[in-house]
């Protein structure tokens, strides 16, 4: 048994603990709910990107932390242009990545006149093309564009005690003023993940979505 069996079937105790005595937020619950996140329209960029759009030598200005460890918006803005429409005030999310990614629902996908394949984040494959505007430049990201895939976050203990793993595909429920079920929800499992599900915004106004919003795991697809 090693450390992640041990820290997950001490969770699963607490959690059932407080459970019954009220649970703070946030508090671990399993096999209980996870709370739902929407993520707007984005890009993450290389350190060569943000000099290109922001100058040289400059960095990404962190405004404020998100929900997953380490990662923050920037106060940074850029532009996405197409030959068919664009975006203003599109959020920018750090730290810096290794290759440049767009982030869109698919709603923006037709508005930019683009045709962007629904991928995990960081999976580029067949990824649309578009050119991001910042203030000191311009950069003409090919095969940077997706829709992303809805995913859940979990850390090791909690994916153990839950008996999922890695790109495990699970069926969710969304428990909203419009509740659906989502098939095919990729598991993601990292030592620096909270747990959390994220979804698009077409997916958020189809759900009904609001703060708070919760979601249960109620199967196994693959």
């Amino acid at each position: 048994m090693d450390q992640y069996e041990i820290r997950a079937i001490v969770d699963a105790v607490v959690a059932r603990y407080q459970a019954g005595a009220g649970a703070a937020p946030g508090a671990l619950c399993v096999p209980g709910e996870i709370l739902l996140e929407v993520s707007a329209r984005h890009v993450h960029l290389t350190q060569a990107a943000v000099e290109t759009l922001f100058g040289k030598g400059a960095g990404m200005q962190p405004k404020r932390p998100l929900s997953q460890p380490g990662q923050y918006l920037c106060e940074q803005r850029v532009k996405l242009v197409t030959q068919k429409g664009s975006f203003d005030n599109v959020a920018v999310l750090g730290p810096e990545r290794g290759e440049v990614q767009c982030e869109l629902s698919l709603s923006d996908c037709r508005a930019l006149g683009i045709s962007a394949p629904v991928n995990l984040s960081g999976d580029l494959t067949g990824a649309g093309d578009v050119v991001i505007v910042g203030p000191a430049g311009v950069l003409d990201a090919k095969g940077c564009a997706i829709a992303a895939k809805a995913h859940i976050h979990l850390p090791p203990y909690e994916a153990a005690a839950r008996g999922l793993e890695n790109d495990r595909h699970v069926g969710v429920r969304i428990k909203s003023v419009r509740p659906i079920v989502l098939e095919d929800v990729v598991i993601r499992v990292g030592d620096n993940f909270a747990p959390a599900m994220h979804i698009d915004f077409d997916e958020a106004n189809a759900c009904g979505y609001e703060d708070g919003t919760k979601i249960e795991i109620v199967g196994h697809c693959r």
